[in-house]
């Protein structure tokens, strides 16, 4: 038995897995004990399965302009995008229960071959219809992968060890926000757009492979009931929302006054569901707790501050100061290197200054980059627009990593992966209400132009897109674009300072300082 043990050992060694093999050894010994998670490779299966979701975020969009080319139906090139963040929002919070429920394991196997099967239809895609239809299921895919793969690692690591590794899965977007556009602009010159797709096929296989052989969990015996009504309604809720926000100001009154009615009737079926339901698919107790809803009122608003940045900065350094799209791209990538910044900076620190004051401080640095937006001018330099982005990328990853490790170190371990969907839930949909609040801000800011002519839409696109055009009149295009940004970033250091105000209601907590937390029960600790 020892020479075939060292048999396999010594296989093993030949592909470099020995040290993870070994333990996996055909003694009895061996096969009667239950086989230990390997956290290394595990974080590894993580960060692939992320890396797949957060490039697929930025690459899609240097393909877009050659698959509308292609495919037609110009007039659908948004929900492109909408469709995978709508079913991406809506599912996070239903697959964060559904981990609780059945494990992390199956959970995100499942997200894994979705977002497979979504990506392979996508390169196949034959209209842009169909196109919308298989982001559809990417998005899905998404919204089971970047929630529990957030809750593996609460499940793995203390809280003094998390901070560094959602350092380094915050390093993993900034990374994609970078190469993505690259990745994606060699594919199409050397492949064809299909492969911005295919690309994920071999990383998914990759990370689940690692999750099935290396992530282990307690067999669950409990046979839980499912709020199959709750994730309906609740998943109905959250797209009729998110479709209201995409159409309103682009299409007919009437058929946003449907979504809303859609929403309404879907919120009022949903609380009425769970209120009734044994096991709820969302715990109302859990989402008002007191730590946990100022955690996410600040990240939702948050989130809302970063989508006004990261689509209206390029505009302005193109549109009002007449600078290139390289010097408005850096502008924005300063957001993602600060960002892991301070991410990392969270991970090295809260041991020793403790959480709570870096819940307090993290979101002071969102209105403080806010701040040189508000006060920029056409004869300002990228460079302040740049610093303002660093510097709001740095307090958005302290106070994106800070929340996530306080909303999973309070609540027990089976309600972890419900309360990490609820803070990405947050984020996201403050990303989509980012987008239309800020969107009718400016739109109202083009129209209301004081002492000039209102810009319209083809106006502005000539402007940016620095087709030549008379002089006085891309001057005054320019004056009312300033004008109408400028509104736009003061409604955003407004709501910058509302997630600084969100953390002044954040109890005292022991999380940090080499103290440790009790679990709190959330159906008897409401504040």
């Amino acid at each position: 038995m020892n020479e075939d043990a060292d048999i396999v050992i010594s296989s093993a060694a030949d592909i470099g897995l020995t040290l993870h093999f070994a333990q996996y050894s055909l003694s009895p010994s061996r096969m009667s004990q239950p086989r230990k998670t390997v956290r290394p490779l595990v974080i590894a299966a993580v960060m692939s399965s992320m890396a797949m979701v957060a490039i697929e975020a930025t690459i899609v969009s240097t393909a877009m302009p050659q698959i509308a080319t292609q495919l037609g139906g110009l007039n659908l090139y948004s929900w492109v995008f909408s469709s995978f963040l709508l079913t991406q929002t809506a599912l996070t919070v239903v697959f964060g229960k559904l981990s609780d429920l059945y494990g992390r394991k199956p959970a995100l196997l499942a997200g894994i071959a979705i977002f497979l099967i979504g990506s392979i239809l996508a390169g196949f895609a034959w209209s842009m219809p169909a196109m919308i239809v298989f982001r559809l299921i990417q998005g899905i895919g998404a919204g089971a992968i970047q929630p529990v793969a957030l809750t593996v690692v609460g499940d793995l690591y203390p809280a003094r060890e998390r901070g560094k590794v959602q350092g380094y899965l915050a390093s993993v977007w900034a990374i994609a926000a970078v190469l993505g556009p690259m990745v994606g602009g060699l594919l199409i010159k050397h492949l064809s757009w299909a492969w911005i797709f295919w690309i994920n096929i071999p990383i998914g296989i990759l990370a689940a492979a690692l999750f099935v052989l290396f992530l282990h969990e307690e067999k669950r015996h409990a046979r839980p009931a499912i709020d199959f009504g709750g994730a309906i309604f609740f998943t109905t809720a959250v797209a009729s929302l998110m479709m209201a926000l995409t159409d309103a100001g682009h299409e007919s009154n009437a058929r946003v006054g449907v979504e809303l009615a859609v929403l309404i009737a879907s919120c009022v079926l949903f609380v009425r569901q769970e209120r009734r339901a044994a096991d709820p698919m969302i715990s109302f107790a859990l989402w008002s707790h007191r730590p946990i809803a100022s955690s996410n009122i600040a990240t939702l608003l948050a989130g809302m501050a970063m989508m006004g940045l990261t689509t209206f900065l390029p505009m302005y350094v193109q549109g009002v100061m007449h600078r290139t799209p390289v010097q408005a791209g850096l502008a924005l990538t300063m957001m993602m290197i600060g960002w892991p910044s301070g991410a990392t900076f969270t991970s090295r620190m809260f041991t020793r200054i403790g959480l709570r004051r870096l819940l307090m401080i993290g979101p002071v640095f969102i209105p403080l980059g806010a701040l040189p937006f508000v006060l920029l001018t056409p004869q300002s330099s990228p460079v302040w627009a740049g610093i303002g982005s660093a510097v709001l990328g740095v307090g958005m990853g302290i106070t994106s990593i800070s929340c996530l490790i306080l909303i999973q170190e309070i609540v027990k371990p089976q309600e972890r992966g419900a309360a990490t969907a609820s803070n990405l839930f947050s984020r996201n949909l403050g990303n989509t209400l980012g987008a239309a609040v800020f969107g009718a801000v400016q739109n109202y800011g083009l129209t209301h132009v004081s002492g000039g002519p209102s810009v319209s839409a083809d106006q502005l696109k000539q402007l940016l897109t620095g087709v030549a055009g008379d002089f006085v009149a891309n001057s005054e295009i320019r004056a009312a674009l300033h004008h109408a940004l400028h509104m736009t970033f003061t409604s955003m250091f407004v709501i910058a300072l509302g997630a600084v105000f969100a953390m002044l209601f954040m109890p005292a907590i022991n999380i940090g300082m080499n103290k440790t937390v009790e679990k709190v029960d959330t159906a008897s600790a409401l504040h």
